[in-house]
């Protein structure tokens, strides 16, 4: 078992202020693989400390520098790609395969889409041609706390990382304790592209602990949380009497708007998305939303693509899906799918329990439910696992009703092949993303929604400027 007790603090890998041991679980079976400390308030002090003694120097260097460095760490994030992945499959239970392509690998495509963005970011610009003397500059924050999930470990350090530093502010980073290894590599990472000392810091923690001391430490000007809107309520009510910035990115219970003239593919596409990561994405489109012409057709492709979808340990190859992360969250999905039993929907794949020929491990059977109507649990609650709840509509604006009806705004879906119904849906369904025939967002696109689902900006142009303040300047001398 590996010991990773330490945190990195002011360069250095130093030693928790006190003893606060916790074993990191392997969902694929139940074992320790490694040991952390929870750090206390001396330690988050300490890395908030490093930070802002480090902030003064970091935010004057010229940004070609401060894209030098981030371009090595791409260099080293690159070579030690295939570490990240089996770091990832040990910590949260992805497989393999989709550890490395896409967990580790989606950080290598962030990083990419920052520093293409950086390039051509002026951080002073004209307010506009009314106005050619008032400029506007974008500057800066200072100490940002980072508080990052599990479920996309290092989708989610390297979109608020990166950002933050480029920009020219220092951070301490506080991964989950649950998934906290590939977060320990990359701060390897980053110390061996040879970022000052300060700049970057890492402590782990839970939530009630370093989450909380970050939230209301005074010298913390900005948390960046990616996480449960529950949480993100707490930290928003903690951060509140500092007066610092929040940015929250949070749940979600995403509609896919199915009519009777989508492709082919819609469903089976729709019903793996929602598989995929073992349900563990805030963007799964988990509820199904069917035109009543072709819902019963629906429904049976969806139970076949349950009933293909393999579920198997996260330390082989393959297109299986693995283990939820961990005993708490197998529990709560397990009670979720019994909810919508007993509420009345009709369960065509999967249910409770653990697959078959399994005894060890957090599997979750994928599983499928249809006759939701949007007042059930299942409908409303964010389940994060792999359930899906089909419901059927019969005109355009009773789908867009039940779409809307939830408190949740991040990612809303449409298949169809009218384009006029493309465009005009996209501007009626409340969310920040709206993702249509299975067509992702281009590259550099921005990831955040509204309501409970946060207003974070995450990616791009927006997620630089995120990470900054703007500055209102009159009289400027452009011939200076």
């Amino acid at each position: 078992m590996a010991d990773k007790r330490k945190f990195y603090i002011n360069g250095a890998w130093v030693a928790p202020s006190a003893p606060n041991d916790l074993e990191v679980i392997d969902p694929s079976n139940e074992e320790p693989v490694a040991i952390i400390s929870l750090g206390g308030q001396a330690d988050t002090d300490a890395a908030v400390a490093a930070a802002k003694a480090a902030f003064p120097a970091w935010s004057a260097t010229p940004p070609a520098e401060r894209l030098a460095k981030v371009e090595k760490i791409l260099e080293i994030y690159k070579r030690r790609q295939p570490e990240m992945g089996a770091a990832i499959s040990h910590e949260m239970g992805a497989p393999q395969d989709m550890a490395v392509a896409d967990q580790a690998g989606c950080g290598v495509s962030h990083i990419e889409a920052f520093i293409e963005a950086f390039r051509n970011f002026e951080f002073i610009r004209p307010l506009g041609p009314h106005a050619p003397d008032s400029m506007v500059a974008w500057e800066p924050i200072g100490v940002i706390g980072l508080i990052t999930p599990w479920n996309w470990p290092m989708n989610q350090v390297t979109l608020k990382v990166i950002p933050a530093i480029l920009t020219g502010n220092t951070v301490v980073l506080k991964p989950s304790e649950i998934a906290p290894l590939s977060s320990m590599l990359f701060a390897e990472i980053v110390d061996e592209a040879g970022l000052p000392k300060g700049v970057f810091n890492l402590v782990n923690g839970d939530g009630l602990g370093v989450g909380t001391q970050l939230s209301v430490h005074p010298d913390v000007e900005m948390i960046s949380f990616t996480g449960s809107t529950r949480a993100g309520i707490a930290i928003s009510k903690a951060a509140a009497d500092s007066l610092k910035k929040v940015a929250l990115e949070l749940g979600g219970k995403g509609a896919n708007l199915v009519f009777a003239d989508a492709d082919e593919k819609a469903v089976a596409r729709g019903v793996r998305h929602v598989f995929y990561n073992s349900g563990q994405s805030c963007n799964a489109p988990t509820r199904m939303l069917v035109e009543r012409s072709f819902y019963e057709t629906a429904v049976e492709q969806a139970k076949k693509i349950a009933e293909e979808t393999e579920v198997a340990t996260a330390h082989q190859p393959g297109r299986h899906i693995g283990p939820v992360v961990s005993k708490v969250q197998w529990d709560k999905i397990q009670d979720l799918i019994q909810k919508g039993i007993d509420e009345g929907a009709r369960l065509v794949a999967g249910g409770p329990g653990l697959p078959e020929g399994v005894n060890r491990g957090y599997y979750v059977r994928p599983t499928v439910f249809a006759d939701v109507n949007n007042d059930m649990t299942i409908a409303r609650q964010e389940i994060f696992g792999p359930v899906l709840s089909i419901i059927p509509f019969d005109t355009e604006e009773e789908a867009v009703g039940i779409a809307n009806d939830t408190v949740y705004g991040l990612t809303n879906y449409v298949q169809t092949q009218d384009g006029t119904r493309r465009n005009r849906l996209a501007r009626q369904l409340r969310a920040g993303m709206i993702e249509t025939n299975g067509q992702s967002r281009g590259r550099g696109s921005a990831f955040g929604g509204v309501k409970a689902s946060g207003r974070a900006r995450e990616g791009g142009v927006w997620g630089l400027e995120e990470f900054m303040d703007s500055k209102q300047i009159s009289g400027w001398d452009v011939d200076a």
